[in-house]
């Protein structure tokens, strides 16, 4: 269909009226009629004196119009600020949602309005046949960066090494050489990890041309991260992590700062990316895989580029400009227009003798000569108008790449040969209206900001944006991605779920360790513990590194060959062990232990928990402690608050006693160690629990003995056998007592649990002070034919559970748990679990429900299936729901009928929740990232694990069929509002967490660090209290320590320092505050007022503090996105000043008191 101009219309009408009313003349008076008669006499100056007065209002008003074309050059300043205006949002936020962003175009829009009827387009299957009239470039020419790139996956098919030996470092070679030899050819480089690794073995001479190629803007280092991170998967920490460590090398090793983020090959993205990189500086973001109808509503509506804005920000503050790639790939068929058949044509590393597979649709490139340059560049040029007209400009973009590209010099000449030849032609004929040319992202988006400032684009009552004009303003994200058909990639949101929950071990590990290196260094001015902390720094940097390398969009999604996953996991459990190990020596350094020699011998302390290999389960250490002595724990908080909890340790005797450092009686529990097993539940071992409270950010020290008379033993838990289970031999010293019910109950102080008897599954929450439900909890699954990617359900899940499975229940004055090992059609189940209830008046754990399911989709009876677990609850909730975006933020998600049943999955990093018009809410917080939906009323379903044979034809060349035992650990709460709420489905915002379902959350992610020491020790030998607190207060209920690390612990000693030393990375949470405001726990104060960050550590000053971006490399506001200062009254007063949903970095240095 042709597509009318773009560039605005004529003048079709006057502004004065088509025809003169008729007047009635009065016949009340004289000086009446002459009033009258002056009017009509001089009707033609009071007219325009009117109008000039009216004209003059407007221009004080709106300021000075701009033309409609001109071709006069854009005034210097190439980003205008965005617009000032006084904060909407405030710590005393009474709404449930954040209000305040006012924009255009909004993800649900897209999707209600949207039929998703997959028509077909013709030569853009997905589009429609784009026409042009010609006229178009009259006035402005057509400006063509043509940006040949290469796409290097750290990781998919082969490992990162591999890769790296095989392709990637010949493409680097490549790139140097071709581009020295003429100034016209331009590249652009992403992934870091293969750019370190490759600087490492270049020659000076290489690194030298390298560095000058950057400088000269030939060679532009785009993203600049480790890699180009999921954005389902990923928690935000670790994007943040990622995107800093790839930044701050590419800083310190060649000086420069990218500024334009290529995300060409996610599955998805989210607006979460989009806030993460405005705060890190970057101008300009290329995204490539959305849903195949957003993109072409999009481009029907030329809103292709657009300003990203979170659905939170009422300032503006958070506005990046996007470019959104219209068509199905970013291979060469894909990008130059909307006909594939003849792009093809202009991929000339797939003429004869090069490796690349010819093109599929018949036609083939040939040599550009100067007998056929003429009709090769009109054929390649009518592609490129052709896919001008999608977008608002004159100003195009078109890559020239695909993966690992570029890979000799042969295939790199043939492409800047023929191009540059193509080039050539279209540029010396004036009458094509046109220019082309090699570029990088910082050309084109110059060159399309300086248009944009000369010719107003802007649509009639468009909102738009204060940084780039003539865009529309767009907030939500772009979940779930489907490239073709009904093929939705919502199967990677679950894919190799073992390693997603290594993932995020990993990434709790690392932020206590960071927080553990920065406090031996800042309290503990000791020539040792410097030593400990500067010599641990390159295990940190490859822990960091390694970290990074799994947020790769074919690491974290689970969606690489089978020996590509064992790399990544041996890499990630190497880094474990590593950081487990600097955790036990630090604890004795801040604990007071001791200080000598610790870079050097074993620590005196080990991990309560320990792996024996990259895919094996978690096991905790048994404590085996002799008569007459005791083994200390040491327990680290990595929360910005202090905490109180149960934790437990496995010990091989019942009879053992806890105290606290003051050797104070503390009360505990014994309860016997289960086991999923359909028979054999028990192991004959105990497990030991206690309630802790452990500083912010701090130590805690409790001792574990055997024969110390003077405090109550542990009280072992009392057992109840339900009927199937009663061949179970009651295990020493518990007592057991046999039941006959269809309903088994557990409590503690806040609520009560029901389940079903027959087959041990979920029935009711009652609450026991505000809301009570139904939730029917079912375990089923889908069979399938999808793949690593997709997820292809045949019909709905099915449940397997049947009746008469063993079900236990073990009752304590501290934790009550109800095992549950079900009944299946197969000898042994792919599913058993336990729920917990723990005790605590105040305490986040007291409100809490946990659900582990210990799962084991082994063996070829589970091929092609999927096991989900599924709430059904009794919350009218009309099939909206909200899940969470990389822990960060939630978004509104509603399941539509309009699409099959695997597009209304989502991703769940962290925690989804269902609620009703009468504010009960229902939310299960995770500890891994998994796949969610509520696909009918009153239900939330999770996918826990998938076992795929087939390879689902996206590239990867096989199935998910490495599956391995694992288990998933949920927290569930049910909350009640206490004031009303609006209509769900009129809604489009999302809500926000309670403050209670916060801190739900940071404790089941970031669990306490417990280390055991590795000898008893005498009874008779009781050292002094250890306890370590380096905060002055604790921080504000709602203000969570992102990170506190020593970016460069290596160049820690140097004298002079570089800078300050220090970083600390804050978020401040948005709670929705018609649910309980303090949490319902032991919180004592939020974050209205500012944190004296100078006050915040004990007997330390903090000096050189100053804000900066969150990958530790700006310090200009400015170009972060703010209009003025953040972080309040920094340098004078030491005041931090967050508003909700905001992440602020600082850096600063410690120095001891004196």
């Amino acid at each position: 269909m042709a597509f009318s101009s773009r560039r605005g219309g004529s003048w079709a009408q006057s502004t004065l009226p088509s025809s003169n009313p008729k007047s009635k003349v009065s016949r009340k008076g004289r000086k009446r009629t002459l009033v009258k008669d002056f009017i009509f006499a001089n009707f033609f100056t009071i007219g325009l004196l009117f109008s000039l007065l009216l004209f003059l209002l407007i221009l004080i008003r709106f300021g000075v119009p701009k033309p409609i074309t001109t071709h006069f050059r854009a005034r210097s300043s190439r980003i205008r600020k965005p617009i000032n205006r006084k904060p909407l949002l405030s710590g005393t936020n009474n709404n449930n949602t954040l209000f305040g962003s006012i924009v255009d175009i909004t993800t649900k829009d897209l999707y209600d309005k949207i039929q998703f009827l997959d028509v077909d387009g013709g030569a853009w299957k997905q589009g429609w046949s784009v026409t042009y009239r010609g006229n178009e470039w009259d006035n402005e020419k057509l400006k063509v960066f043509v940006v040949p790139h290469s796409h290097n996956d750290p990781g998919w098919k082969l490992t990162v090494e591999e890769y790296y030996d095989r392709q990637s470092r010949h493409i680097l070679d490549t790139i140097v050489q071709t581009l020295t030899k003429d100034s016209r050819r331009k590249f652009i480089w992403e992934e870091m990890s293969y750019l370190e690794r490759w600087w490492r073995d270049a020659s000076d001479e290489m690194k030298e041309s390298f560095i000058n190629l950057v400088k000269s803007g030939q060679l532009e280092i785009v993203g600049g991260g480790w890699v180009m991170n999921d954005e389902a998967n990923s928690h935000y920490f670790a994007i943040i992590e990622q995107v800093a460590e790839g930044n701050m090398w590419l800083n310190d090793t060649i000086g420069f700062v990218p500024k334009n983020s290529w995300a060409i090959d996610p599955f998805g993205y989210s607006s979460t990316m989009a806030y993460l990189l405005r705060r890190m500086g970057f101008d300009n973001m290329l995204i490539q895989r959305t849903h195949y109808e957003l993109k072409k509503d999009l481009a029907w509506h030329k809103n292709l580029e657009y300003i990203w804005r979170q659905s939170w920000d009422a300032e503006e503050t958070t506005d990046i400009f996007v470019h959104m790639m219209p068509f199905y790939s970013y291979d060469i068929p894909h990008t130059c227009g909307p006909e594939p058949a003849i792009c093809c044509q202009f991929d000339f590393a797939r003429m004869q003798g090069f490796v690349y597979e010819q093109c599929p649709w018949g036609q083939y490139p040939e040599e550009t000569t100067q007998e056929n340059v003429q009709e090769r560049a009109i054929k390649l040029l009518d592609q490129y108008r052709k896919k001008s007209t999608l977008y608002r400009t004159n100003t195009l973009l078109v890559p020239l790449g695909d993966d690992f590209r570029y890979i000799n010099v042969e295939e790199a000449e043939a492409q800047f040969r023929n191009y540059q030849m193509l080039f050539d032609y279209i540029n010396s004929n004036p009458s094509l209206n046109a220019e082309a040319k090699f570029g990088t992202l910082e050309d084109y988006f110059l060159t399309l900001r300086e248009e944009a400032e000369r010719i107003n684009y802007s649509s009639p009552g468009e909102f738009g944006s204060g940084l780039v004009e003539g865009f529309p303003s767009l907030s939500g994200d772009f979940f779930t991605y489907a490239d073709r058909q009904q093929d939705y990639w919502s199967g990677y949101y679950v894919s190799r779920p073992f390693f997603k929950a290594v993932d995020r071990v990993l990434e709790q590990t690392l932020r206590a360790t960071e927080m553990m290196v920065a406090l031996v260094l800042g309290f503990c001015r000791r020539s040792h513990c410097e030593k400990l902390g500067t010599g641990f720094s390159y295990k940190l940097t490859a822990a960091r590194r390694n970290l990074a390398l799994f947020q790769h969009h074919d690491g974290v999604t689970g969606t690489a060959k089978d020996h590509v996953v064992m790399d990544y996991g041996t890499r990630m459990h190497t880094s474990l062990l590593d950081l487990q190990i600097f955790m036990s020596k630090a604890s004795e350094a801040l604990l007071g232990i001791r200080y000598d020699k610790l870079e050097q011998s074993p620590s005196q302390y080990e991990p309560v928990i320990v792996r024996s290999k990259y895919d094996a389960q978690p096991l905790h250490k048994v404590i085996s402690i002799r008569e007459g002595s005791y083994q200390s724990v040491a327990i680290f908080n990595p929360l910005e608050q202090t905490r109180e909890e149960v934790v437990m340790v496995v010990v091989d005797s019942p009879d053992i006693t806890v105290v606290d450092s003051n050797w104070t009686c503390v009360q505990s529990q014994i309860s016997p160690e289960l086991q999923y097993h359909n028979s054999k539940i028990f192991t004959g071992r105990h497990r030991a629990y206690w309630e802790v409270s452990v500083p912010a950010m701090g130590l805690g020290t409790y001792y574990i003995s055997k024969g110390f008379t003077e405090c109550e033993k542990a009280r072992p838990a009392k057992l109840k056998i339900f009927p199937k289970s009663s061949s179970v031999a009651c295990p020493t010293p518990y007592s057991c007592v046999k039941v006959e019910a269809d309903v088994a109950e557990i409590e503690n102080q806040h609520q009560k649990l029901t389940f079903d008897v027959k087959n041990g599954l979920l029935q009711k929450i009652i609450s026991k002070n505000s809301v009570s439900g139904i939730v029917n909890e079912e375990i089923g699954m889908y069979s399938s034919t999808g793949g690593a990617y997709l997820f292809k359900p045949n019909g709905e899940a099915q449940p397997f559970i049947e009746e008469g499975g063993q079900l236990l229940i073990s009752e304590g004055p501290l934790i009550q748990e109800v095992y549950s090992y079900p009944r299946t059609a197969w000898e042994k189940s792919p599913i058993s679990h336990s729920t917990r209830l723990y005790s605590g008046e105040g305490t986040v754990q007291g409100f809490a429900i946990e659900k582990e399911y210990h799962v084991e989709l082994l063996g070829h009876d589970f091929n092609d299936k999927e096991l989900i677990v599924r709430y059904k609850t009794d919350i009218d909730n009309k099939k909206i729901f909200y899940s969470d975006l990389n822990g960060f933020q939630m978004s509104r998600r509603e399941t539509y009928d309009k699409i099959p049943l695997q597009g209304n999955y989502y991703p769940m990093p962290a925690l989804a929740f269902i609620q009703g018009p009468n504010g009960q809410r229902f939310s299960v917080h995770s500890r891994q990232s998994l796949g969610v939906a509520s696909l009918k009323n009153g239900w939330l379903e999770i996918m826990l694990d998938r076992r795929l044979v087939r390879d689902d034809g996206r590239g990867l060349g096989q199935g998910v069929m490495d599956n391995r035992v694992m288990n998933v650990v949920f927290h569930i709460t049910m909350e009640a509002s206490v004031s009303p709420i609006s209509n769900l489905a009129s809604t489009p915002f999302p809500y926000s967490p309670s403050l209670l379902s916060h801190r739900v959350g940071s404790h089941l992610n970031y669990p306490l660090h417990a280390f055991i020491s590795k000898k008893s020790q005498d009874m008779s030998v009781k050292p002094p209290p250890r306890f370590f607190s380096p905060l002055d207060t604790p921080l504000p209920c709602d203000l969570h320590i992102v990170n506190f690390k020593v970016p460069k612990p290596l160049k820690f000693l140097q004298q002079p320092p570089e800078g300050p030393r220090f970083a600390l990375i804050l978020h401040r949470r948005h709670f929705d505050s018609s649910y309980c405001r303090k949490g319902r726990t032991q919180c004592t104060n939020v974050a209205d007022e500012p944190v004296n960050l100078f006050s915040m550590f004990k007997n330390l000053t903090v000096s050189k503090a100053k804000a900066t971006s969150l990958n530790l490399l700006h310090e200009d506001p400015e170009v972060m996105g703010f209009t003025e200062q953040v972080g309040g009254d920094l340098s004078q007063k030491g005041h931090v000043a967050i508003s909700p949903m905001e992440i602020q970095a600082y850096k600063f240095d410690l120095w001891p008191q004196p």
